[in-house]
């Protein structure tokens, strides 16, 4: 099983991202939207398991031929990118679309880290057609609040020392969605920091820091999730 370059667009610019698919039937197909820095060894893991567990997986492209290659110039490219979050949000369902058609008719679900955590919200408040939306220490403030009742089941999971996400931010977000009838679920885990899903990412402080108790925890409730919505195949 491995990861095979696919090529699609938002307008002009082209992305590639990378399909993982299944040695059997698929069950779902997860778009895998990662961290600032793009496509990494993290990121890709965690597609290659959603495979291993019957998915069609895709990781995203944010950025197309200027993607950054290290960390100065990637927070460059989010400032770009999240400058004009309308702008932003067609990037994202270009990447929909790109999975759609290469899975199509089976349910939708979208996940991401840090940069790709806020990517799925942006896209539940967006109105996307995904079954579940799930977002791991991903920044939980947005430009554009929800504004009509949101469909797909959301898990968000975040560091509670995560310096990027105040608290007022996460009270903030449980308003937001009560606000719009969402159907949510938070799992918040004490002293752990932004990064906690990556077991490849230096230890440093304060942030990231990589947390096997929160990275098992809550992966575990992404696949219970998963199961309900698209049961194994046997």
């Amino acid at each position: 099983m491995s990861l095979q370059p696919l090529a699609y667009a938002d307008g002009d610019t082209a992305l590639t991202g990378l399909l993982a698919r299944p040695s059997g039937s698929p069950r779902a197909a997860v778009a895998v939207f990662p961290t600032f820095m793009n496509t990494s060894p993290g990121v890709e893991a965690k597609a290659l398991a959603l495979a291993q567990a019957g998915c069609v997986a895709l990781v995203t492209d944010f950025y197309g031929p200027d993607a950054p290659h290290d960390a100065a110039s990637a927070f460059g490219a989010v400032e770009r990118l999240r400058a004009d979050p309308l702008a932003m949000r067609r990037r994202l369902r270009a990447s929909l679309a790109a999975l759609e058609q290469a899975a199509p008719g089976l349910p939708m679900i979208a996940i991401g880290f840090c940069l790709g955590g806020m990517a799925v919200l942006e896209l539940a408040r967006d109105g996307a057609d995904l079954a579940l939306a799930a977002s791991f220490h991903g920044l939980l403030a947005t430009p554009l609040p929800a504004a009509a009742p949101i469909a797909p089941r959301l898990l968000v999971c975040h560091g509670d020392a995560d310096t990027l996400v105040p608290r007022a931010d996460v009270t903030g977000f449980w308003e937001e969605m009560d606000r719009v009838g969402a159907q949510w679920q938070l799992m918040s885990f004490a002293g752990v920091e932004h990064g906690f899903t990556n077991p490849l990412t230096p230890d440093r402080k304060p942030n990231p820091a990589y947390d096997a108790r929160a990275d098992r925890q809550s992966w575990n409730a992404l696949m219970d999730l998963i199961d309900e919505i698209a049961p194994p195949q046997h």
